[in-house]
């Protein structure tokens, strides 16, 4: 159900409170026997890098009291199918700051800028913190992210968009025995360079058109041979659209064939297309089947890439195990 203020958060309070309840009797309260009910725990489900629901890219968000372990947490993406992150509260500063982790179903991953979008909109969407600020302790390292408000001139309301400073990571060429790893299908006369994404081993293929990123059909079985995270395609954007380039990633060893909108993939592309273009804010669109929007401002001083994009959070649930 679609989060709608106070109102909406304290009516999903009681309903837990209920249904634990219940799970308590199912359980057996049998004369003689002590039955501890189980402690369910919440979950969101957020739609990142857009303001619409069922667009942008979806993820699962998870509000722990405590960590749990690696095995269980990755049973538990697996049994959502899709990004799953799971937030602990480790202070609570005048910057809060989380633990977070990120696990797509087949495995954990080192760092993911929707899910990260995601659990910063959750947080604040809960008004647990009354801050703008929320920084997120994780195995690559603490990251920052901040509620912003754009105006906008057509309407009388700001949009409310969460912003990420992420670490700058280069392009490097490739050396001729990954460049046999490459697929087939990405060494063709569209193909104007291939990289990688140093030090995540994202492949980085630019492509001669946007409409060639967009028309592209991946074989996944090539795609597979390529021994990093994924690969990405990426394109000049059409000079009548209001971006500068667009994007696509596969990521079939993770179990996602195609990544629907990911930010961190513009720690790379979105340096890439400022040395290119010569400009250091960006607007990029990721051209998947749900589409997503990032606003991109590339730091070469302090090797940073600001990501920023709207979400939605479109279901609230309690996870019961």
């Amino acid at each position: 159900m679609e989060s709608n203020g106070p109102n909406a958060h304290n009516k999903f309070q009681k309903c837990l409170s209920f249904f634990t309840k219940i799970d308590y009797f199912i359980a057996g309260n049998k004369k003689g026997n002590t039955v501890r009910p189980r402690a369910p725990f919440k979950y969101f489900v957020v739609d990142a890098f857009t303001s619409s629901p069922l667009k942008g890219n979806p993820a699962v968000v998870f509000l722990l009291d405590e960590e749990k372990d690696k095995e269980y947490l990755q049973a538990i993406a697996q049994e959502f199918n899709l990004l799953t992150c799971y937030v602990t509260k480790l202070t609570s500063l005048k910057t809060p700051k989380y633990k977070l982790r990120w696990f797509a179903p087949a495995s954990e991953v080192k760092i993911c800028g929707h899910g990260t979008i995601a659990c910063a909109h959750a947080i604040f969407s809960t008004g647990a913190i009354q801050g703008n600020e929320i920084e997120f302790d994780t195995h690559s390292g603490v990251f920052l992210a901040k509620r912003i408000l754009e105006k906008i001139e057509s309407k009388k309301h700001n949009k409310s968009l969460i912003q990420l400073i992420f670490p700058l990571y280069p392009t490097v060429q490739l050396d001729p025995t990954e460049m046999k790893l490459v697929p087939a299908s990405l060494k063709g006369p569209t193909t104007l360079n291939i990289m990688k994404m140093a030090p995540e081993n994202d492949l980085i293929v630019e492509l001669l058109s946007s409409k060639d990123v967009v028309d592209f059909t991946p074989t996944m079985d090539e795609i597979k041979i390529w021994p990093g995270r994924g690969v990405a395609i990426t394109g000049l954007a059409p000079p009548e659209s209001e971006f500068d380039f667009f994007t696509r990633l596969f990521s079939p060893n993770f179990g996602i064939d195609e990544d629907q909108v990911c930010g961190s993939i513009h720690c790379a592309v979105a340096p890439y297309w400022s040395k290119k273009l010569g400009k250091f804010h960006l607007k990029a669109y990721m051209a998947s089947p749900r589409g997503g929007i990032l606003k991109l401002d590339v730091d070469t001083k302090t090797k940073s890439v600001k990501i920023a994009g709207e979400a939605v959070i479109v279901m609230e649930g309690a996870f019961i195990s």
